[in-house]
């Protein structure tokens, strides 16, 4: 094997997006976390200039033959780089320029920024969200053992009154009892272990669409968007359901209580390969998005919504989103939200298929 064939077997073993090009920029190789960071196959990239790939290719053309003319390693953090058919993503690169046979030739290193920030946000808002829940357990707990006792004694002290109008109050204590019970255990969310068998994703997105379509009536648009080709994976059908409807009512509620031209939600399906959740790498993760065309989420809100007794509406409990999470996590998963004015959505990742041997 010649050392060119044993460094871009090395490279195509890395999670690292590489690229190598020669003298006037044109691709030679690339691995294939390059691939799926540009969207293209190698032999679609393979003897094009790798600028032409970019919306502003004279930028990228001048950062990368600057390494050229001087012959030195270029290393930029954070820039803004868009694809042609892409949104922009964030990128650390580093430009090394190394001679062999007399020829220039230059190794692009590609990481996108985005995703790191994005597998640190939904780390610590996972953790944050876990250290919730045992605090509120802690607490529910706490609330539900008087709870009992007071249920107990209103029952007791009801069969010993003389007169039964007096036995209104006692019901007045039980009812309160029992509803602040339902609060509590409601806060405390399911604590069933998942039954997973083999469900598909449309089944869940179906389901939701119709319970949406019945509490919606004719007032909202719903939208299918659906990808046929996804597989099935193992999950509690019952529990996504739950987690999926729960983020799907809070958008038809906000879409409701304001004044929206046209309200739509749309279920969106789709795949995403080499995906990171908890700091695991996945082959192939489901992603359901549910969009809506609501007011959006205030951005001081973004970083509590899946918080307990947390919520932007002054009639919700909060619980909604947590216990969504609570869900999703249970299966692997997570759950992340982008929202401006006139746009949010809620985008539930699950694994499909297993860990990379490297994760």
């Amino acid at each position: 094997m010649s050392d060119t064939d044993f460094f871009r077997q090395l490279v195509d073993h890395q999670f690292t997006a590489v690229i190598q090009l020669d003298e006037t920029l044109i691709v030679e190789h690339v691995n294939p976390s390059a691939e799926l960071l540009l969207i293209r196959s190698g032999k679609q990239v393979l003897g094009q200039p790798f600028y032409a790939l970019f919306v502003n290719p004279t930028e990228i053309r001048e950062v990368l033959m600057s390494a050229v003319d001087e012959g030195t390693t270029l290393s930029v953090r954070s820039a803004q780089w868009q694809l042609v058919h892409r949104e922009a993503m964030t990128l650390d690169f580093m430009v090394t320029p190394y001679m062999e046979d007399e020829q220039l030739h230059l190794i692009v290193e590609m990481l996108p920024a985005d995703r790191a920030m994005r597998i640190s946000r939904d780390e610590g808002l996972i953790e944050q969200t876990e250290t919730t829940r045992h605090l509120v357990r802690g607490v529910a707990h706490e609330i539900k053992n008087p709870l009992g006792g007071i249920r107990g004694a209103a029952q007791l002290l009801a069969s010993e009154l003389p007169d039964a109008s007096l036995q209104e109050y006692t019901q007045v204590i039980i009812e309160e009892a029992d509803r602040l019970r339902n609060l509590v255990d409601r806060m405390l969310g399911s604590h069933q272990v998942p039954n997973k068998v083999p469900v598909n994703i449309h089944q869940i997105a179906e389901r939701v669409y119709s319970l949406l379509n019945v509490e919606s009536g004719d007032e909202i648009d719903l939208v299918r968007d659906y990808d046929p080709s996804i597989p099935d994976m193992e999950a509690d059908e019952a529990q996504l359901i739950q987690a999926v409807l729960n983020i799907a009512r809070n958008a038809l509620q906000a879409l409701l209580e304001n004044d929206i031209v046209k309200p739509t939600i749309t279920l969106r399906t789709r795949t995403v390969r080499q995906f990171t959740i908890r700091q695991h790498r996945y082959r192939l993760v489901v992603r359901l998005d549910v969009l809506d065309n609501g007011p959006g989420i205030p951005p001081e809100m973004l970083e509590k919504i899946f918080y307990p007794m947390i919520s932007g509406r002054p009639s919700g409990t909060g619980l909604g989103l947590s216990i969504a999470q609570q869900i999703i996590n249970y299966h692997a998963g997570v759950i992340e939200c982008d929202s401006v004015p006139g746009s949010t959505r809620f985008s539930v990742y699950l694994p499909l298929e297993g860990l990379n041997e490297q994760s």
